[in-house]
């Protein structure tokens, strides 16, 4: 085989490498960090808490872990919540918390449902933390409150509140 043939093959196999090796990286799933947050307060619900536990407030983190396909839609997502709570009577019980549709001043259905059992959430004295990591959420609700957060609020609910007892609209984050 003479020389030029053998650089002409080299130099075709780095390309048909090269060419693989690209559709392989475009076609490889992106990962990204969605943050958001949200300050919590009886007098977001609607209606706002007028009663003993209005004093509360409180704030949350949530991190979407989305992947993205080639063409840049959400495939997959998780979310991870980290949130406190404080000011609230030392009596308080509450007994769950999620991502709800709606905007500012208006209820809607639970979008995201980290499923904190009972007790998951306490307060000592009015005051306490939560976490939880790994939520499923789908990939339409993910693409829709990445692309419109305010349209989404997070709340907690209590044994006095059952509708809820302090609520903050979410907002992208850094």
């Amino acid at each position: 085989m003479t020389r030029s043939i053998r650089l002409a093959m080299t130099c075709a196999a780095l390309a048909i490498g090269y060419g693989v090796a690209s559709s392989y990286l475009q076609a490889a799933p992106q990962m990204e960090m969605v943050n958001l947050s949200a300050r919590l307060s009886p007098a977001s619900e609607v209606p706002p808490i007028t009663n003993a536990e209005s004093t509360g407030s409180g704030e949350v983190t949530i991190v979407l872990h989305v992947t993205r396909d080639a063409s840049k839609a959400i495939t997959g997502a998780t979310a991870d919540f980290k949130g406190s709570l404080k000011g609230f009577p030392p009596e308080t019980t509450i007994t769950a918390a999620h991502i709800h549709r709606g905007a500012t001043g208006a209820n809607g259905a639970v979008a995201v449902n980290p499923m904190f059992k009972a007790g998951e959430i306490s307060l000592s004295g009015g005051a306490g933390s939560f976490s939880k990591t790994g939520v499923t959420v789908t990939p339409d609700v993910a693409q829709e409150i990445v692309n419109a957060p305010v349209n989404f609020y997070f709340n907690v609910h209590s044994t006095l509140n059952g509708s809820g007892v302090a609520r903050g609209q979410l907002a992208a984050s850094k």
